[in-house]
């Protein structure tokens, strides 16, 4: 069967894409390594359509797609909503014409903050996603990932919102400074990681020195690189906490992201007596595309 319409997440390293042959749930979940970061301009149509194509019909389909796609360096770029503001829907997309006629491409907008500076791209369709099942929801929103954000929701609403570096640190750190030589492995433990965390809260502008006491126990102790590992984890996502601080201390709080990392940032929230709801990142990005989509018909 011919797609009614395909949802399309679009990041920096990955093409995902859902054939909805109804309307609420997907027949055909698809993804590539056609991220925005490995393409040109000229490469975006050609990805999509490497993709999609056996699911289209002779008609236009309507093709909803949220995330980096939607950059200054992406397909085309789509605007920013701005805070306070309700994340964005299919109203205010970015229309693409696409070569292809097959293709009706809309593109969500990302929201952006004046001050103090900040900018999302894919985070407001989960955030949007959430809100669709939770709509009286009053707190904060915390998104892990490469670039965590932690959003203020109210009345709904994205009040305010903050972005860390964290997993972008972490990766730097762990494969491209000095302590790589003790971090080989994928292994963990729980006990260095929250002590870690509990540390940094407590004594944030020991960053510096702490990282480096983990290459110089290694070298004298014998430090294990799961221990390592989990302690750099717990120092950078400890820091992350202890900065925004004012976001989650007294509010409710739900984590939207991959199970292993929204894990550990319940197990950091949970030392310091917050209990966070879970969600799956993906099922809140497709619940946001499937909002977008509901308005594009009323449009």
């Amino acid at each position: 069967m011919s797609a009614e319409w395909i949802a399309v997440d679009w990041g920096t390293t990955h093409l995902r894409a859902w054939i909805f042959e109804g309307e609420n749930t997907p027949a055909h979940s698809l993804s590539s390594t056609d991220g925005m970061g490995s393409l040109d301009h000229d490469g975006f149509e050609p990805a999509l359509l490497k993709l999609i194509s056996p699911h289209l019909g002779d008609a236009p389909t309507p093709v909803i797609c949220c995330g980096m796609v939607g950059a200054r360096q992406g397909w085309i770029e789509a605007p920013y909503a701005k805070v306070p503001g309700s994340p964005p829907n299919a109203r205010g997309a970015a229309r693409l014409v696409a070569q292809d006629p097959r293709l009706d491409v809309r593109i969500l907008p990302g929201m952006s903050q004046a001050k103090p500076a900040d900018v999302m791209r894919g985070e407001e369709t989960q955030i949007a996603g959430y809100l669709a099942a939770h709509p009286n929801f009053d707190g904060v929103l915390c998104l892990p990932g490469t670039h965590s954000k932690w959003a203020h929701i109210s009345a709904g609403e994205v009040v305010s919102f903050r972005t860390f570096m964290t997993g972008e640190m972490f990766a730097l750190l762990s494969k491209n400074s000095v302590l790589r030589h003790g971090m080989a492995g994928d292994g963990w433990d729980d006990a260095a990681f929250s002590a870690a965390v509990d540390d940094m809260i407590s004594r944030p502008q020991s960053l510096g020195s702490d990282l480096f006491s983990l290459r110089a126990e290694g070298l004298l102790n014998g430090l294990s690189s799961d221990s390592a590992r989990a302690r750099l984890s717990g120092l950078l996502i400890g820091l992350e906490l202890a900065a925004a601080r004012p976001y989650w201390l007294g509010q409710a709080v739900a984590l939207i992201g991959n199970d292993t990392l929204a894990s550990r940032y319940a197990a950091a929230l949970a030392g310091q007596g917050v209990v966070a709801q879970m969600l799956d990142a993906d099922a809140m990005t497709l619940a946001g595309l499937c909002s977008a989509h509901k308005t594009l018909k009323e449009i």
